[in-house]
């Protein structure tokens, strides 16, 4: 046998034997592909890149997706797809909790390993993780409203969905605390969907203008809310009668702050929650046990309802004229 004929045998050969003993070979990192509840905004991001920081910090093949509008069957869709993909975990930010239930119950019975954000009740979950306390979340930026709108007068309020399950328990509790505590406020209609999508919630507040002339404020949960509303608001030359409060991300927000016509905005960090959600996967994958007032890695030390698969810190950020531009300066 020629030396070249030798050279090129002994490689087939060795390839042969790593194929054979893939313990001895490089094992390829475990892939988490998040599904969020729409693809293209900045809120969705920000929550990617830290997604991605993290990917590259615990070994992890990290990606995101999501629909092109606010479809929770366009989302089952995805997660079906993920499934058939044989993905090693799942992340998602849910639209609709029932909807997901039964396709996520089919990613764990595969074998598939998931971790939600904004889902405390979405079942068929390995863990849940919050970056604020959902009550309190509610509660503070209806305490914000209040105080803009003098404590009465008329509001409406805002979320993603009728569906989305954190936009709406964040709105249970601020319109809980209102009937509590502000009985001159007065909310004027059930909440309004479409917090989400710029141009949905810029034609509700248009329309929500015309029909409540003696509005006072808006309450919008869902990170265009605030951005929409605010537009519509100042182009009606109402934005000294007129309070906008809401979730929002300080770099999207700044100009209606700084003219005064979002009056305060709320939030937590997205690049810290998609860094959790990557932290967490990591610590599910090794099986590593979780338990209350344990450090997650980029959080600190979390609350943890090991029953309840809830791991939460509380991180609420204020957003106003004072704070912003700090905030930007982080990312935001």
């Amino acid at each position: 046998m020629k030396r070249r004929d030798i050279l090129k045998f002994s490689l087939a050969a060795g390839v042969a034997w790593l194929i054979a003993t893939p313990n001895l070979a490089m094992a390829a990192d475990p892939v988490m592909v998040t599904v969020v509840k729409i693809a293209g905004i900045p809120y969705f991001g920000a929550l990617e890149r830290g997604l991605q920081e993290a990917g590259k910090q615990f070994n992890i093949d990290v990606s995101m997706t999501g629909p092109a509008n606010i479809d929770p069957a366009q989302q089952v869709k995805l997660l079906e797809d993920l499934i058939a993909k044989k993905v090693d975990v799942i992340g998602l930010v849910p639209l609709d909790v029932k909807a997901c239930e039964p396709v996520l119950k089919r990613a764990q019975a595969a074998g598939i390993k998931v971790i939600v954000h904004e889902g405390p009740e979405q079942e068929g979950r390995d863990w849940d993780v919050e970056l604020i306390d959902s009550t309190k979340f509610g509660e503070v930026q209806m305490q914000s409203l209040a105080k803009e709108m003098g404590e009465e007068g008329d509001y409406v309020v805002y979320v993603g969905t009728l569906t989305t399950p954190l936009h709406n328990k964040w709105a249970d509790a601020a319109i809980a605390y209102q009937k509590a505590h502000y009985p001159k406020m007065n909310l004027v209609a059930d909440r309004f969907p479409g917090a989400d999508e710029i141009d949905s919630a810029y034609r509700t507040t248009i329309d929500v203008l015309k029909a409540y002339p003696k509005l006072k404020g808006i309450l919008a949960f869902g990170s265009n809310g605030p951005i929409a509303a605010g537009n519509a608001v100042k182009e009606k030359h109402l934005s000294k009668r007129i309070a906008v409060i809401g979730t929002v991300l300080p770099s999207q927000a700044k100009d209606l702050i700084m003219d005064g016509v979002i009056r305060e905005g709320f939030m937590w960090n997205p690049r810290e929650a998609g860094s959790a959600m990557v932290a967490v996967a990591r610590l599910v994958l090794d099986g590593t046990k979780i338990e209350d007032g344990m450090d997650v890695p980029g959080l600190g030390k979390a609350t943890v309802d090991v029953p309840g698969k809830l791991i939460k810190v509380d991180k609420i950020t204020h957003i106003n004229k004072e704070t912003v531009d700090g905030l930007i300066a982080q990312g935001l």
